[in-house]
């Protein structure tokens, strides 16, 4: 295991956070401009390139994925 000093530790769940955060807006996008009715893989796709994170998403996103991946499922519009 590296030994990285604290400022470096925080740095990276900076980048982290920030990298969490740019998918999470990319699947709101997507949500919000119904992308997910026509072309629903590149919506799933979205959703489990964040999903991956599950460990550290906090609960409201947790809680929005499994919404969107309802609707991109069921194929229900985005209000």
């Amino acid at each position: 295991m590296q030994n990285y000093s604290r400022s470096r530790k925080t740095k990276l769940l900076k980048e982290l956070l920030d990298k969490i955060n740019e998918r999470m807006d990319l699947v709101q996008s997507y949500m919000e401009g119904n992308i997910h009715i026509a072309d629903p893989q590149t919506v799933i796709q979205a959703i489990e390139n964040v999903s991956k994170f599950w460990t550290v998403l906090s609960e409201e996103d947790r809680d929005y994925l499994q919404v969107a991946r309802d609707a991109v499922d069921e194929r229900q519009e985005w209000t």
